[in-house]
């Protein structure tokens, strides 16, 4: 029996040996020359406590002072994050005849360039609180919005990915982004522009697209997509605006479809649960469904 299994797992790796020369896109061998996404993922933690020093420390090291908790997570991310940058920056056309040390040099570069944001993205996470507190009742505290609300996480997630997204970093800001994604269920892409004060209720469901430009005091419900109207021309619609724009100050309820890149729901515009919207919504409007006869 053993001899009988083994023989046939001998050929089921010689059938895959095979297939691997086959030219397929996912059989390149570059384990080593790929961005980690468990570094990654563990970078995200680290900016996490720079963010919210008071909130998430580190379980594994004794520090006294918030100058040294900080100096300890900041070297941490400058080392594994410039090695992540070195190996992502490699895939841009503009960089495939640059030298190790050329990459090296424009990752450092690009490291201190984004830890520089660091600052304006606490500025905006703090709206974001204070949006999330003042628009949910149920929120009896900010430190409980801060521990466990899917909406803050995604959108703290979005704001880090977006400035390295800004530098024109490849793969590493969608890596991040689809962590949260995959934690939260709210995907919203690195690309977006976002203002302050957003606020993400509930939050599953919800798909913000990478064209998307959506103002200050803008609150979404579960389940809301601003998305596309068609991706049928494919790769031709790379870096054309295909997202709605929200301008300040609108709710869009659950279930809302909000499309197109032509699309503007204006200042101050209510959007109903459920809604299905491919053109322009006037300031202070309010949409919503009709009874049918």
């Amino acid at each position: 029996m053993e001899k009988q299994i083994h023989e046939k797992i001998e050929a089921l790796i010689d059938s895959y040996m095979e297939d691997y020369r086959g030219g397929k896109a996912i059989d390149e061998l570059k384990s080593f020359d790929r961005p980690d996404r468990l570094a990654i993922v563990d970078i995200l933690d680290k900016l996490q406590k720079i963010v919210f020093p008071g909130y998430f420390k580190n379980r594994y090291a004794k520090v006294y002072t918030l100058r040294n908790d900080i100096t300890m997570q900041l070297e941490d991310v400058i080392y594994h994050l410039m090695k992540q940058i070195e190996i992502a920056i490699a895939y841009d056309e503009k960089n495939m005849d640059s030298s190790s040390e050329e990459l090296h040099d424009k990752a450092e570069e690009l490291i201190f360039t984004f830890l520089e944001k660091i600052p304006k993205v606490r500025e905006y996470i703090e709206t974001d609180l204070q949006a999330a507190f003042d628009g949910d009742p149920a929120a009896h505290t900010k430190d409980e919005i801060i521990f466990s609300y899917p909406g803050l996480y995604a959108i703290f997630v979005y704001r880090i990915a977006h400035e390295l997204y800004e530098l024109d970093i490849p793969l590493i800001p969608r890596i991040m982004t689809e962590h949260a994604h995959g934690l939260t269920g709210i995907d919203i892409n690195p690309g977006a522009t976002i203002g302050k004060y957003f606020f993400i209720d509930h939050g599953t469901g919800i798909v913000v697209g990478e064209t998307t430009v959506i103002g200050d005091h803008v609150k979404i419900y579960q389940g809301v997509t601003l998305g596309a109207l068609s991706t049928s021309g494919g790769r031709s619609l790379n870096n054309v605006k295909r997202h709605p724009t929200i301008e300040d100050n609108v709710t869009v309820y659950s279930g809302a479809s909000i499309l197109g890149g032509h699309t503007v729901i204006g200042k101050g515009a209510v959007i109903g649960g459920n809604c299905f919207i491919t053109e322009s919504v006037s300031a202070g409007a309010k949409v919503a469904i009709t009874a049918q006869d």
